[in-house]
């Protein structure tokens, strides 16, 4: 049952209005070009996230139907810059997304948090290779960073506001490939890349998904990614059979690199049969990787 049923903010009947944090993000950019397509009013949230007044204020001028947060801390270039900057983290992760949670609920509005599913890393239930995702409802059990750590636990408070669709996004992809966000990009400049089966989250086929979540009004924790998991040499392999035949990596173990990074990253495999059921038409993650990055990008003879 979608937030709130008593006809105020969020009633399906009232056209849609999108509030949107996270305007300078990566994905909070790609939400306000979608929202242009498809032809839906939405406004850019002024306010800070920890400034409750501030958001109070963004809710009063700009009147949505729905709220999205792709505003948060993940630190640069990547979440080692959160071990030496906590105080920071916290106050965007944390005190940010719950006051904005808060605020919604208090005025009858739904929240859609763009969160992240790197809370997991595979263990002896859910092993390496063996297919069985961990579900919605599972106990994060990586905190090996600080950033995971902090949205674990913000993940943890928001399933009591029944306002709040958290979604769980993992190693962003989308099929402009100059992004330094984007997960492609990341591991084609990286010197080595270890190779380890994930989930991860095509944003050109998903974050559309999100906007039709808001038109139905869902609520809850959602793994927000294609089916199955793709490897980085998968990956790599795709992009030099599409984009580059000359292009070369090398690999190298966890142990190897964990001598280069401050903290450790999270590897996993989300299982997406819930969002799967209710939208059926979602590829996995090959085919969606294949459809909506490689074929838009390529560069070589048909493959």
């Amino acid at each position: 049952m979608g937030f709130p049923s008593n006809g105020t903010a969020s009633d399906t009947s009232k056209p849609l209005k999108f509030l949107i944090y996270g305007r300078t993000g990566w994905i909070g950019g790609l939400l306000g070009k979608l929202c242009e397509s498809q032809g839906i009013d939405y406004s850019y949230g002024s306010g800070r996230l920890e400034n409750r007044v501030s958001l109070e204020a963004d809710i009063i001028n700009v009147k949505p139907s729905h709220v999205f947060n792709a505003a948060g801390v993940t630190g640069r270039p990547n979440v080692d810059w959160c071990e030496s900057h906590k105080v920071e983290t916290i106050r965007t992760n944390v005190v940010g997304t719950l006051t904005l949670a808060d605020v919604c609920r208090e005025k009858g509005l739904i929240l859609f948090n763009y969160a992240t599913g790197c809370i997991f890393e595979y263990d002896t239930n859910h092993p390496f290779g063996s297919g069985i995702g961990f579900k919605e409802e599972d106990t994060p059990n990586f905190i090996g960073s600080f950033y995971s750590k902090t949205k674990a636990m913000v993940e943890e408070l928001l399933k009591n506001y029944e306002n709040v669709c958290t979604l769980r996004v993992r190693m962003p992809i989308s099929s402009d490939l100059s992004n330094p966000r984007n997960f492609i990009t990341k591991i084609t400049r990286y010197e080595k890349v270890v190779n380890i089966p994930n989930s991860m989250t095509i944003l050109d086929e998903l974050l559309p998904i999100s906007i039709e979540m808001a038109k139905r009004n869902l609520t809850g924790i959602w793994n927000f990614t294609n089916p199955g998991v793709v490897s980085h040499n998968e990956i790599l392999e795709m992009y030099r059979d599409y984009v580059d035949p000359n292009f070369a990596w090398k690999n190298f173990t966890l142990e190897e690199q964990a001598k280069v990074i401050v903290a450790p990253r999270s590897n996993n495999e989300l299982d997406a049969t819930k969002l799967s059921k209710e939208f059926p038409e979602m590829l996995p993650i090959k085919e969606s990787l294949i459809k909506y990055v490689f074929k838009p990008n390529q560069k070589t003879a048909a493959v």
